[in-house]
């Protein structure tokens, strides 16, 4: 991902420098990509940042309920009401 994001923000400074704009419009444009490219990063780390957390939420419920089942087990309480 990180070859990829590099990849786009080497392609559009490339095409912004050899496009027929004054110094300042180019600078502009240049400010405005690379803020788009750093939304787009933190977005894709969010997205990131919120799989890790649901991945850890998901192993968290599923060691409590073998934790729940063998401690059921070892003091013989399976089942009861």
């Amino acid at each position: 991902m990180k070859a990829f994001l590099a990849g786009i923000g080497i392609g559009l400074g490339l095409g912004i420098l050899f496009a027929p704009m004054s110094g300042e419009e180019t600078r502009n444009n240049l400010t405005e990509r690379a803020n788009d490219l750093a939304d787009q990063a933190r977005d894709v780390v969010d997205q990131g940042k919120e799989k890790v957390r649901s991945g850890l939420k998901a192993v968290r419920g599923g060691a409590e309920r073998v934790v729940n089942v063998g401690s059921e087990r070892a003091t013989g309480t399976e089942g009861a009401v």
